[in-house]
This record gives C-alpha cells, sequence and structure tokens, in this order.
C-alpha cells in the first residue's frame, strides 16, 4: 500500500539517493510550540529505530548545530525508546524550539549592539555532514518548511511535518496543535459567556491565528459568539455594533465577539505589537481596539481578554495526538521509501506527501464561500461585513 503514500510527488522530490547509506536521522522542531510536537518526536524515534535509524534530536530548532556552545549537555540530544517513553500526551517539545534561528536570516548582533541577518545555511549543511547525520525530518510551519527545502537544494535529504495551531499551511486538511486551540479557545469563551452576561458587558475575545482566521472562525462558531472577525473579511465597526444593539433590543443584555489578532478594519491595517530582527511581525491589540470602539458606539460596557499563548500550551487534544503521531510514523517511512524535498499531509483518510515548494507557495486562509463561513451567517453571527 505504499503508493498511498507516495503519489503526488514531483520529480523534484524524488532526487535519489543510497537508502543504505542512512544511519543517523535527526529531528527538529522550530517556530513556536503546539500540542502534539512530542507526539510526533514519539513516532519518529520508534519509527526509525524499527527500521533500524539512529535518532538524535537537534535543541532549539537548529541553534543546537549553529550554536553548540549554548547548551552544556550539547545541541544533539540522542533519542531512543527510553527518552520519548510517556510524552505522547504532554504539550511542549522536549528538545525545545525558537522562532528567531533562521539560518538563512539568522540574528547575529553588531558591536554596536544591532542586528544584521546572515545566511548561515552553508554553515548549517556542514555542521549536519560533521556530526554525521544523513537526513532531517523537519518539524514546523510554513518558515520552517521553506528553510527546509532551501537545505535541501544544498544537498541535504529532508522530509517536513506540518505543524502550526493556526492551520495556515496548504495541501494538508489539518495541521496538528490546531484542534486543541479551538477545543481551548471554545472553554474560553464558554467560560466567559457567564461573565458577560451576569454584568451585562460586551466580552471580545482576541485570539492567535496570524493572518488566517481559523481559529477565531471554528472557536467561535462552535461557542455560539454574535460576531467573528476574521482577517478575510474586512470589518466595518459600525456593523458589529449593530448587531450589539439589536441584541440589546430584543433582550439580550451581553454580546460575545470573537476577533482574531490579524482581523483588521476596512481600509485599515493590522494591528502590530512588536517587529524584531529575525523574527515575523508580532500581530496583536485589535481586541483591544475593537472592545474600545464598541464601548463608544453603544454605551455599553466592553472587556477584552487575550488568550494568546495559552492556546499554545497544555496536553493534546486525542484528534492532534492521533495526527501527530501518524505524521511522524509517516515521515519516516517517507525516508525510508527514498522521498525527500516533501512534507506529510492529511488527505483523508490517508497521509500523503506533496513537495515542499508547493507547501509553502501560498497561506492558506479560511474559504469566504466554505461550509463554515456558510453556517455562521445561517446562524445569524455577524463577520462584520
Amino acid at each position: 500500500m505504499r503508493e498511498q503514500y507516495t503519489h503526488h510527488v514531483s520529480r523534484f522530490s524524488q532526487r535519489s539517493f543510497n537508502l543504505t547509506s542512512i544511519k543517523r536521522i535527526a529531528i527538529n522542531t522550530g517556530g513556536g510550540d503546539a500540542p502534539g510536537l512530542n507526539a510526533v518526536i514519539r513516532a519518529v524515534v520508534l519509527a526509525a529505530l524499527n527500521h533500524g535509524y539512529e535518532v538524535v534530536g537537534i535543541r532549539d530548532g537548529y541553534n543546537g548545530l549553529l550554536i553548540p556552545e549554548k547548551f552544556p549537555k550539547g545541541g544533539l540530544v540522542p533519542l531512543d525508546r527510553d527518552k520519548v517513553r510517556g510524552i505522547t500526551h504532554l504539550g511542549g517539545t522536549i528538545i525545545g524550539t525558537t522562532n528567531r534561528g533562521n539560518p538563512l536570516r539568522y540574528p547575529v548582533q553588531q558591536p554596536d549592539g544591532s542586528y544584521v541577518e546572515v545566511d548561515r545555511s552553508d554553515e548549517l549543511v556542514a555542521a549536519f555532514a560533521d556530526n554525521g547525520i544523513d537526513a532531517l525530518i523537519a518539524v514546523g510551519g510554513d518558515g520552517s518548511m521553506e528553510i527546509a527545502h532551501a537545505l535541501w537544494e544544498k544537498g541535504l535529504r529532508v522530509v517536513g511535518v506540518p505543524k502550526t495551531i493556526d492551520n495556515d499551511l496548504e495541501h494538508t486538511v489539518v495541521t496538528f496543535g490546531f484542534d486543541t486551540a479551538v477545543f481551548f479557545a471554545s472553554e474560553c469563551i464558554d467560560r466567559l459567556h457567564s461573565t458577560a452576561q451576569s454584568h451585562q458587558r460586551v466580552m471580545v475575545i482576541e485570539v492567535m491565528g496570524r493572518y488566517a482566521g481559523w481559529i477565531a472562525l471554528h472557536a467561535g462558531v462552535a461557542s455560539s459568539a454574535d460576531a467573528i472577525l476574521i482577517p478575510e473579511i474586512p470589518y466595518d465597526i459600525n456593523r458589529v455594533a449593530e448587531k450589539v444593539l439589536d441584541r440589546e433590543r430584543n433582550g439580550r443584555h451581553f454580546s460575545m465577539v470573537v476577533v482574531a489578532e490579524g482581523a483588521r478594519p476596512v481600509n485599515g491595517d493590522y494591528v502590530v505589537q512588536a517587529k524584531e530582527v529575525g523574527r515575523a511581525k508580532r500581530l496583536g491589540g485589535i481586541g483591544d481596539q475593537v472592545a474600545a470602539q464598541l464601548q463608544e458606539l453603544t454605551g455599553k460596557e466592553a472587556r477584552c481578554v487575550v488568550l494568546g499563548h495559552l492556546l499554545r500550551g497544555g496536553k493534546p487534544t486525542s484528534a492532534d495526538r492521533l495526527l501527530a503521531l501518524r505524521f511522524g510514523a509517516a515521515a519516516v517511512r517517507a525516508i525510508e521509501a527514498g522521498q525527500t524535498d516533501v512534507m506529510v499531509a492529511l488527505d483523508p483518510p490517508n497521509v500523503r506527501y506533496v513537495p515542499l515548494v508547493e507547501a509553502t507557495r501560498r497561506m492558506k486562509t479560511v474559504p469566504l464561500d466554505g461550509d463554515t463561513i456558510l453556517t455562521a451567517r445561517d446562524l445569524g453571527t455577524s463577520l462584520g461585513d
């Protein structure tokens, strides 16, 4: 049945190599943490050992190879059955991660205290060779997949595993971490319903997701939010205020508004907290802005709750555990089958491989004609348009 895992792979992803030469596989986790990372690590280690491969984990993205002196016990962590026993249900990642260690644009501090970005990819590929690493399983989001493809272009054997709570990677129906984030966001919104009703307030809940509205939409619909604002639909704050006032006239003296951190008004821009060298813009603050505007427009007290990194933490749901385990095992099968420069992806009911370059070509955003958007509209939820 191996063919179900190898179709849709371009000729560029089938660079041949001697499978008998593979002895040591590395795994790293990059970007923000997500529930399910440890499950992937466990699956990779156990599957690799069953195929006769040795496995090492790279500490903190690629920093274990780029700045090994930072780690007193070494930048590479030998991974065996004992190291991964009992970690499937744990949040975080036992090998660490970072969103500041892009080897293609590595931030290096200058004598004057400023930072410049330096390409350290050649140095990194050499470090893989020096440490006897024959293949890499890179676990991360779109940025991590772009790095993995660049390393393949320099001769490294690479298989990617998609990870992001934002669910914004193309060619996979879902990424692990998303289900857990939606579950927790929904629970928080449920809890805030009672305090909003008790105090007759407007509660604005800001959730993560960057430039995609998947978390806000799914959690908002699941929790019966009255308004949901997502990046894909620029909003008119007056329309949202109308929804609040309409509820007020009908005896519903509270409202729940879920806002994605990347939501923006019509003809407006994203709200950015910070921009640092070596990192993407850090979004956040739109919830406070919406709450202040709604309070002014409706005369009702409005409060904002930012869920933020709470969505990344904690134990993964059973759905995310299973998906992470499937992805990890499939990544090892990809290496065993001779694949490289591919990402594992969920294409129900199977896991398949897609070229990394296709997986990172564009961001997966919420389709405006999708069933969940249509469901929200049918339920009378305001989307701000």
